[in-house]
């Protein structure tokens, strides 16, 4: 493997001119492709094997109409204090609201008058009405105009005096992403990455190739959307692990290149052996993140495999651009890419005798600095205290970690938003008016010889269920076999209680099929939510084993040891747990709330634990393989366990830390955020990179190293026999680099 991926970077690095032309036609085709492709799929979203994907299929076939995909508005109005809603200046006040939606945009198909059915869309105390908005089109083809609209009904119904706020899934969301937030953690990679390297160069190549590797990825999404069926969203993954990997790989391989002609090489040779070192790490840290990636599909919501399948894409270009065309911008800079103070003594044209002095000068200060750099200090303390750091690491995260078992999933609604929003405003007025159950309502669907019937002897039966607070009359379609029924909990959409009653309505259900001979299904958004929840739940263990077992068997191939896989696969875990603990207290606990700007604590997003493991994981085995490859490189050739680690730490710890930093400050910009979801992925993100780089990877690893010694690279003779070899540390290569030159020697002396 090194050995051919440093012939890989020396041949990137003379053809560079080449190799970049082609990334370039690459990148560009990539981007002609995406603009002239078919627009992508809307987002559709399906859980094969659950009760409400069946349920959600059988209204799809029975009631086409009622069951179209069309996007909706539920507008909620409020009488001035001191008057209701059915007086007369109130009632035509709302009436002329209701034209003006109707004719507020071709693409509205209806709006519900609220006083068709008053016992229904009014409130008891006469208050508070609402009426919903059909579109013909989902919400993702919801035209600006039809979003400007709909603004200016409620903008006028307001000049009268109502109180009007609006919900739904044709309710423009405000995004607030791309902030002040967002452009303070790039800003704060830019110096980052200027202070590790100390060249603007070599700070602006990581961000210039992850973008590129990134670009063509998304383009190449985009462009077969259409064809595969992944839509606007699957991309969302892809963009962020993209970039993060992106961004070290190349962080990697520029500070490999450094390390090297630092030790004298000839610039190609330094770029061969720094894609053959550092370029195997990368390739193998890749490996184990497309795994995680790939791995999305023992979930089995295609949605979700579909993001998974296009992230691991995503990441083998951003390996592929690592390993090709970050040496190839390297040869067309080999010189700048150096740090700028003592760049003298890099220089490839012959010197002038006063720039001649300054290198020598600087050659001999170099010489006499032999103090230890900041990384292979604290590599020492470790291994001088490896027990008390041991367990202040483990029992910090531990500790950290305990909020965890208390997690609850679920999925975003309008009821966490932000107050600001009209969004949560809606959802708080019928909540008041209604009762909280009112926004979010089960269905219940029969079907039956005469379903009418059936549906309405099940109605009375599920009445008596605790938890209820109305169920409506049975509703048949066309032929008559299925029937449909409202059931409004007492309890919110996200309250354990309404999960609860979820089940109960279900195990109701089985004894009434019996009594009844009819087929019962529960469904509706909450419970689909609900099931959804349960889904991610229970595959969140079997996805972890999966990942974290081919992980452990391609740290094995690449450290040539059992420990050092099993212990990176445990730190994972730990800083995982640790990660997870913070999210659970801060927002679903409300600790911090203040701090944070977070307006409702509730349960976690279901899909937040799986991503979050995805990203931290691919970033956790970065760190991991990057410092411990270059123990292993010391340890094989020759130098003793402690050495290694302090050799490790001297030329791995600050490229380490610094990716880590990198990383932290793009996640923390999230955090600034509005929407509450952004926050806690982003929150959950930087805290999780922060656990696993400086408390699992710098502490807790060398620690463990410090305790094992040898026993730390042993692997059993028979094991050794099987595992295929790929020299990751390079061992092959300073072989053929000392026959090179013993053979340059003798044809000297001949």
């Amino acid at each position: 493997m090194a050995t051919f991926l440093s012939r890989l970077g020396r041949l990137a690095f003379r053809r560079r001119g080449v190799t970049l032309v082609l990334w370039l036609l690459a990148f560009g085709g990539m981007g002609f492709a995406a603009s002239s492709a078919p627009a992508p799929p809307a987002d559709t979203f399906s859980m094969p094997g659950t009760e409400s994907q069946e349920a959600f299929d059988l209204l799809t076939e029975k009631f086409p109409d009622a069951s179209a995909d069309g996007a909706s508005a539920r507008v909620v109005v409020r009488a001035p204090e001191g008057s209701k809603i059915t007086t007369a200046p109130q009632r035509t006040a709302v009436e002329r609201l209701v034209a003006d939606l109707a004719a507020s945009s071709p693409q509205v198909v209806r709006v519900a008058d609220p006083y068709t059915y008053p016992d229904v869309s009014i409130s008891e105390d006469r208050k508070t009405a609402y009426m919903v908005v059909t579109y013909k089109v989902p919400a993702m083809e919801v035209g600006d105009k039809a979003h400007d609209a709909l603004d200016a009904a409620l903008a006028g119904a307001e000049k009268s005096g109502l109180t009007v706020e609006a919900g739904g899934d044709a309710v423009k969301i405000e995004q607030a992403m791309g902030g002040t937030g967002e452009k303070i953690g790039i800003l704060v990679s830019a110096i980052v990455l200027v202070l590790t390297f100390g060249s603007m160069i070599a700070a602006g190549m990581p961000l210039v190739t992850a973008l590129i590797g990134v670009g063509i990825g998304i383009s190449g999404i985009t462009a077969l959307g259409s064809t595969l069926g992944l839509s606007g969203t699957t991309s969302t993954l892809a963009m962020m692990i993209g970039l993060a990997v992106g961004i070290d790989y190349a962080l990697f391989i520029v500070s490999r290149f450094r390390a090297e002609r630092a030790e004298g090489r000839t610039p190609e040779e330094a770029a061969g052996r720094a894609v053959g070192t550092a370029g195997s790490a990368v390739v193998f840290a890749g490996l184990t993140v497309i795994v995680a990636l790939a791995g999305l599909a023992v979930v089995n919501i295609p949605m979700l495999t579909k993001m998974g399948l296009a992230a691991a894409g995503t990441v083998a270009v951003s390996v592929l651009v690592a390993v090709t065309l970050v040496p190839a911008l390297i040869g067309f800079a080999p010189v700048k890419v150096m740090a700028r103070k003592g760049r003298l003594r890099y220089a490839v044209k012959p010197l002038s005798e006063r720039k001649q002095r300054r290198a020598a000068k600087h050659t001999a200060k170099l010489a006499k600095k032999t103090r230890p750099n900041l990384g292979s200090r604290w590599a020492s303390y470790v291994l001088r205290h490896p027990v008390a750091v041991l367990l202040v690491g483990v029992i910090g995260l531990g500790t950290v970690a305990v909020p965890a078992a208390s997690l609850e999933l679920g999925l975003p609604g309008e009821g966490q938003m932000s107050t600001e929003t009209t969004q949560r405003r809606a959802y708080d007025l019928l909540s008041e008016s209604f009762g909280p159950g009112f926004n979010g309502p089960l269905t219940v669907t029969v079907q039956a010889v005469d379903a009418r019937a059936a549906g309405d002897e099940i109605g009375a039966a599920l009445r008596k269920t605790d938890g209820v607070a109305s169920v409506s009359p049975a509703t048949a379609n066309k032929a008559g076999d299925t029937a449909i029924l409202n059931v409004i909990p007492e309890t919110g959409p996200t309250e354990k209680k309404t999960e609860e009653l979820v089940r109960d309505l279900r195990a109701a259900a089985e004894d009434l099929e019996r009594s009844t001979a009819a087929r019962i299904l529960v469904t509706g958004q909450t419970a689909m939510f609900i099931d959804f929840s349960q889904t991610l739940d229970d595959a969140l263990l079997p996805y972890l084993g999966l990942v974290v077992g081919l992980a452990f068997l391609l740290l094995m191939v690449v450290f040539r040891s059992v420990l050092v896989p099993l212990k990176a696969a445990l730190g994972f875990l730990l800083s995982v747990a640790a990660a997870l603990g913070a999210v659970v207290a801060v927002f679903q606990w409300g600790w911090l709330a203040d701090v944070f700007g977070i307006d409702a604590p509730g349960p976690i997003m279901s899909t937040m634990p799986i991503f979050m493991i995805g990203v931290v994981f691919g970033l956790a085995m970065d760190y991991e393989v990057f410092l411990v490859s270059r123990m292993r490189e010391s340890y094989a050739h020759g130098a003793r366990p402690a050495e290694a680690v302090v050799d490790g730490f001297r030329h791995g710890g600050r490229v380490v830390g610094a990716a880590a930093v990198i990383m932290m400050s793009v996640f923390s910009g999230f955090i600034v955020e509005d929407n509450d979801f952004v926050k806690m992925i982003g929150f959950a993100l930087a805290i999780a990179v922060f656990f696993d780089a400086f408390v699992v990877r710098m502490a807790i690893v060398p620690a463990l190293f410090a305790l094992l010694g040898r026993s730390a690279w042993w692997l059993p003779k028979w094991l050794d026999r099987i595992l295929p070899r790929v020299d990751v540390e390079g061992e092959k290569l300073g072989q053929a680099q000392n026959a090179r030159q013993t053979d340059r020697e003798r044809t000297l002396v001949g």
